[in-house]
């Protein structure tokens, strides 16, 4: 334990020393070649490694919050999943599971990732018990770094915002806080186990057979490590594909948001990281949401006060809508 604890201070510290590297080279290279701001951003982002692209890949995708410019800039950053070798994936099975027999649990592992992102690798595997799953693994070293990161991220907002007190109408650190919460729930898997319980219950009780989620094996599961059923079918992303396997995409759609809002009122807590890339359309017609990594929870009296709204909103009631 003694030892953990001494590792991951001496790798902390040498992260703090390695952003300040790169984050001098940025300088240099701002002062010598006078790249844009949002392409430099972007740039020492990418150098700096998984939770930076994981910051870019919000600035991307929250167009409400960040300059036009910089959101097409850091476009880039949702295609930078950097796959690892798969013997760096072993050593983390190998810690996880210590003491058990990795070829007692898996028949097969695809050295192969499926998918990559920046926090974790995904590889198909089957059990020993004859199932077809995937195995969700975190990469080594990361929840280390995205502390360690977050902290500079957080301590590097509150500086700015008392040297430009302008920028602190702008809640930055408050919108930092919230992008740290994200992320440390990320890398917690066994907190994600719960979600997608929590989601296939709903789907239960709801009595709705159009969409399902993965089953999770939570004997074969850690705070690293997920396994969970294999879903065999197309992501949304491809609707040229889905055109083919459904005789109504737009049906398909539908029922995915209507079993999304669905969630929002009788679900623990809802997917709030939905994107075509995180629906699939399955070979059985139903629809598979997946990665329940990132969730929201809606207070009940939230969603009656949205309700209210927007039965205000139909009756074009101003005075109803600006008092919900």
């Amino acid at each position: 334990m003694k030892k953990n604890i001494l590792f991951d201070g001496l790798r902390s510290v040498a992260r703090i020393g390695e952003t300040a590297v790169v984050a001098a080279k940025a300088g240099i290279k701002y002062a010598t070649d006078k790249p844009s701001n949002a392409k430099l951003m972007r740039e020492t982002f990418e150098s700096l490694g998984s939770t930076y692209i994981k910051l870019g890949q919000f600035i991307a995708s929250t167009p409400s919050l960040f300059p036009r410019e910089y959101v097409e800039e850091f476009q880039g950053c949702l295609d930078q999943t950097p796959t690892l070798p798969f013997s760096y994936i072993q050593g983390v099975l190998a810690s996880e599971f210590e003491g058990r027999d990795l070829s007692q649990i898996f028949s097969y592992i695809d050295e192969t990732p499926l998918a990559s992102a920046s926090i974790a690798q995904v590889h198909a595997a089957k059990l020993t018990t004859g199932e077809d799953v995937v195995i969700k693994v975190q990469k080594p070293g990361v929840e280390t770094i995205l502390y360690t990161d977050l902290n500079v991220v957080h301590w590097a907002a509150k500086l700015l915002e008392r040297a430009v007190p302008k920028i602190k109408f702008a809640a930055l650190s408050d919108i930092v806080d919230e992008i740290k919460t994200r992320m440390v729930r990320e890398v917690d898997f066994i907190e994600e186990a719960q979600n997608l319980d929590d989601f296939v219950e709903y789907l239960n009780i709801s009595q709705n057979q159009a969409a399902t989620a993965p089953k999770v094996y939570h004997q074969f599961s850690t705070r690293r490590v997920l396994t969970m059923q294999r879903l065999y079918g197309v992501p949304l992303t491809d609707f040229s594909v889905v055109k083919q396997y459904a005789k109504d995409p737009s049906q398909v759609l539908i029922t995915a948001m209507n079993t999304w809002f669905g969630s929002l009122m009788l679900c623990k807590s809802f997917h709030a990281d939905l994107h075509a890339g995180n629906l699939m359309l399955l070979e059985d017609g139903r629809i598979g949401f997946i990665d329940f990594g990132i969730v929201g929870q809606l207070k009940p009296e939230v969603w009656t006060a949205c309700i209210a709204f927007m039965d205000a909103l139909q009756k074009t009631d101003y005075q109803a809508m600006a008092e919900n």
